[in-house]
This record gives C-alpha cells, sequence and structure tokens, in this order.
C-alpha cells in the first residue's frame, strides 16, 4: 500500500474542513435571525470582524495593501457580488429550511459552466449531463413529502445566491488585472467593501446596528460567523487547492451541503423530506461528476 504524500496529508483534511465550516452559516445565523437581528447587522459583524483579522494577519506577514485603480475597480465589483451572495443566501433563509438553501448554494459549479457558454467557452458532454440532471435534483428537491412545492422565493434567492457567487469565480478567474493578488489581501478588499455597504443599509434604515444582539452568546455566534465560514473556509481552500489541486478540492466541498443538512436537522430542528433527501443526492452527484469528469 502506497504511502499518502504530504501533500495529500496536508491537502485532503484541509478540503474537508473547508466544507464543513462553510456549512456551519446557518448554525450561527439562523440564532441570531429568530432573535430578530436584522441580516445587515449581522452580516457587517460578520464581515467587520473577518476584515480585522485578515487586516491583522497582513500587517504580520508584512504584506503590502497596495493595489492600482484598475485592480481597486475590480474588486469592488467583486466585492459587490460577494456581498448580494450573503444577502440573498440569509435572505433565503426567512423562507426556506437553512439546509436547503445552503445546499442549493452547491450548485455554483454547475452556474459557472453556464455562463462560460456566454463567453464562448462550449461545456463537454460530461458538463451537460450534469447541468440536466442537476436541474432534475432541484426540481425534486422543491417539492414536499404530499406533493407542495417548497416556497419558490426562497429558492430563487439561493439560486440567485449561487448564481451571483458563480459570476465572482469566473470574474477571479479570468481577470489578469487581479490575477497576482494574494488570496488574503483579494478578501480583504472583497468583505471591506461588505463591511461598508452593511453599516450604510443599517444606518439609513435609522435602526441602531446592534439591536436586538445582546449577551455573550449573540457575540460568540458572530465571531464564529466571522471565523469559521469566511476565514477559516477561505484559508483552507486556499490550501487544500495548493496541495491537491483545484478539482479534488471542490469535489470535497461536498461536505457543505451535507453539514449544512446535518445542522439544519439536528440542530435547528429542521425538517428533513425524502424528496429533499433524493434531490440534494442528484444534484451532489451531478456536481462532483462534473468537476471530475472535467478535471477543471
Amino acid at each position: 500500500m502506497r504511502a499518502l504524500s504530504k501533500n495529500a496529508i496536508i491537502g485532503y483534511p484541509a478540503g474537508i474542513i473547508t466544507g464543513v465550516t462553510y456549512g456551519l452559516n446557518p448554525l450561527f445565523a439562523i440564532p441570531l435571525m429568530n432573535k430578530g437581528a436584522s441580516i445587515a447587522s449581522i452580516l457587517f459583524f460578520r464581515y467587520s470582524f473577518a476584515v480585522i483579522i485578515l487586516a491583522a494577519f497582513l500587517l504580520l506577514s508584512r504584506q503590502s495593501f497596495k493595489v492600482s485603480w484598475k485592480q481597486s475597480g475590480i474588486l469592488f465589483v467583486l466585492g459587490l457580488l460577494y456581498t448580494a451572495s450573503s444577502i440573498f443566501l440569509f435572505e433565503a433563509y426567512n423562507y426556506i429550511a437553512s439546509g436547503l438553501a445552503t445546499t442549493l448554494i452547491f450548485l455554483y459549479p454547475v452556474l459557472v459552466a453556464i455562463i462560460m457558454v456566454f463567453l464562448r467557452v462550449v461545456p463537454s458532454l460530461p458538463v451537460w449531463i450534469a447541468i440536466v440532471a442537476t436541474f432534475v435534483g432541484v426540481i425534486i428537491m422543491t417539492k414536499g413529502s404530499d406533493g407542495e412545492t417548497i416556497n419558490p422565493i426562497g429558492v430563487a434567492l439561493s439560486l440567485g445566491s449561487a448564481f451571483v457567487y458563480a459570476l465572482f469565480i469566473v470574474i477571479i478567474n479570468r481577470s489578469k488585472a487581479i490575477a497576482r493578488i494574494s488570496n488574503s489581501l483579494l478578501t480583504f478588499y472583497t468583505l471591506s467593501v461588505g463591511a461598508i455597504i452593511f453599516f450604510g443599509k443599517t444606518a439609513l434604515s435609522g435602526t441602531a446596528i446592534t439591536a436586538n444582539i445582546s449577551g455573550w452568546t449573540d457575540w460568540l455566534n458572530l465571531i464564529g460567523l466571522a471565523l469559521l465560514p469566511t476565514i477559516v473556509s477561505t484559508a483552507t481552500l486556499a490550501i487544500s487547492t495548493r496541495n491537491i489541486g483545484a478539482t479534488k478540492a471542490s469535489v470535497l466541498g461536498v461536505f457543505e451541503p451535507i453539514t449544512a443538512i446535518l445542522v439544519g436537522t439536528l440542530m435547528l430542528g429542521e425538517p428533513l423530506t425524502t424528496n429533499v433527501v433524493l434531490g440534494i443526492g442528484i444534484a451532489i452527484a451531478a456536481v462532483t461528476f462534473m468537476i471530475t469528469a472535467t478535471k477543471r
């Protein structure tokens, strides 16, 4: 039996950690939303805490914060897209189970493939098979156990979040202007844009930014949001990708929907129907097949 390489020993656990930590979004967000905290306030603190942590890391590692005007424009657009993705996902939590909403985000690789069609990059047969299978899975999972349709607004918001995130990924991969910017610096500026937007949104609403946020458990949830689904998931994704490659790292993202479903069902008391399980299974299998078959 061949021993695992050093890269595999580092890369595979990092990839699993990426999926698990991002899937923990509902664990920290739902209790805050149930207490009446606004989505803008929750995301402001999430982004702000993450920005502070990233700034400290960049300073300690002596990385430069300098970017060109062209780069700053692209980073601003990325910040808007990342912010929109977060808003859509958290709004979806108001309409459908958090586990289902977070699972639908996992469909972003398929949406990336569809976007690439408009950029004249024609998908291969495995990609088209995955696209069709994925949407079959979505249709199945949005049907209740008794044939009742799950709230279409929540499904649309979740898919909107996945689509905006797909645009975010496409720009990062195709923009030569930001190719040399480190992951940490890119994330720092992306989250900084979001923090400013959420602060402005809260200020214009006339509601205190700490409204319905009180007690140490609320602040721990906000810190948890900043650390695990944001900082840790981003850092481990970079580690995994560099050690085992983007394909294998992407496949390990399957732990994201699995974690979100388990959190929603076991810890938040959300229902889990047969159709949801079947639909999620088809979608996960389709995305995994697409990534492994195309090696992209």
